[in-house]
């Protein structure tokens, strides 16, 4: 049996199954409505699917991450009700970066790429951190962040230059005992 007539057999019986449910359920989940973003999604596990099975021209990697991320989260978002799109716009950055790591990982490890992956995981993250802060640490007041952040770094460089200079201490007079 070939492989593509068992991928195809599985295919048309999720594709029954999810038919039979919609006649079950009265949310009618077989819909365009909610549907289209496998029209991103296809493309994109395709273009995966086709590099992982192949193993050549690793550069499919790069726009079939990127779909794959994306029609995921589209996904997400159509059966949530685009509530969360404020908080996940990160994604569509990290889709990217997604999509360069797997090109870095699966080819000749060409260290350029590692540049564009690290500056935009670090502005999707610091994104978040940002969202995470503003949203669940409103009562901090930030005004009075930064102040104490420098306080707390001069008590750091004090309380280490007081442990050097009593260990200088220490020795000092363990080699006057000694003499």
């Amino acid at each position: 049996m070939k492989k593509t007539s068992t991928i195809w057999g599985f295919v048309f019986i999720a594709f029954g199954a999810v038919l039979l449910l919609n006649q079950f359920f009265p949310n009618n989940i077989i819909n365009i409505e909610y549907l289209w973003p496998v029209f991103v999604l296809i493309p994109g596990l395709s273009m995966e699917i086709g590099y992982f099975s192949k193993k050549k021209n690793p550069g499919v990697l790069v726009p079939g991450g990127i779909l794959t991320v994306i029609g995921i989260l589209f996904f997400f978002e159509v059966f949530t009700d685009w509530r969360f799109s404020e908080y996940t716009w990160p994604f569509y950055l990290l889709s990217v970066a997604f999509g360069l790591l797997q090109l870095y990982l699966f080819s000749k490890r060409n260290k350029g790429l590692l540049i564009p992956i690290a500056i935009l995981t670090v502005i999707a993250l610091s994104s978040f951190l940002s969202m995470i802060f503003n949203n669940f640490l409103g009562w901090v007041d930030y005004s009075l962040v930064v102040p104490i952040i420098f306080i707390l770094f001069g008590v750091y460089i004090l309380a280490k230059e007081v442990i050097i200079n009593n260990k200088k201490t220490r020795f000092k007079r363990v080699f006057l005992l000694l003499i």
